[in-house]
Order: structure tokens, then sequence, then C-alpha cells
């Protein structure tokens, strides 16, 4: 049995979840995370660089190629198996605890917002 790793921030959790679509360099996965949490995430440039860094390091990420775009060159990252199986784990775990609280509000006759 594989053990788990320890819990993904919130950064890290939309920065794994952009790349599910496949690699993109940095302005393209912080325009995605925030895109996908409707503009309340917004990873700063040396937030995203510091966590794509330990992510990579941990088997998460990894650089897949670089682009000279405007004269500037761009380092994509893709998403590993390992990345895969992490985001989907937290997934779950935020499933099950989002879970148990709306159902506690369900029972004490409170709507969910």
């Amino acid at each position: 049995m594989t053990r788990p790793g320890p819990r993904l921030t919130e950064p890290q959790y939309f920065i794994l979840a952009a790349l599910l679509d496949g690699p993109l360099h940095g302005y393209g996965i912080i325009k995605a995370a925030g895109q996908a949490t409707d503009g309340r995430l917004r990873i700063a440039v040396g937030t995203l660089y510091g966590a794509l860094e330990r992510m990579e390091r941990a088997g998460l990420v990894s650089a897949s190629h670089e682009a000279i775009v405007d004269g500037r060159a761009r380092r994509y990252y893709r998403l590993t198996e390992n990345g895969t199986e992490a985001l989907g784990r937290e997934a779950r775990r935020m499933q099950q605890a989002a879970a148990v609280v709306i159902g506690r509000t369900r029972d004490a006759g409170v709507a969910p917002a």
C-alpha cells in the first residue's frame, strides 16, 4: 500500500489542477488557477515558482519543454503520474470532509450556501 503524501496547499492543488489538460507555462498556470476559482485565488509569481520547484523535487510535476516567445524563454510544466495521483487523493479527501459538514448542516435544518 502506498503511503499518502502530505496534503496539498490550496495553490498547489490548483496548480496541479491547471496541468490536468496538458503542459502550461507559468502565466498559463496562474491564469488557469484564477479561472478555476472565479478569481478568488491569485497566485503570485514567486509563490508559483516556489511551489513548482518543490513539486518538481517531490515528483508531482516535471519540466516538459521550453519555448522562446517574444525573445523570452518560457518553461512549460506537466503533471506526472504521481502528481495526478496526489491531486486525486486531495480531491477525495476534500470531498469526504465536505460531505461530513453538508450532512450535519442538513440534519440541523441548515441549507448549505
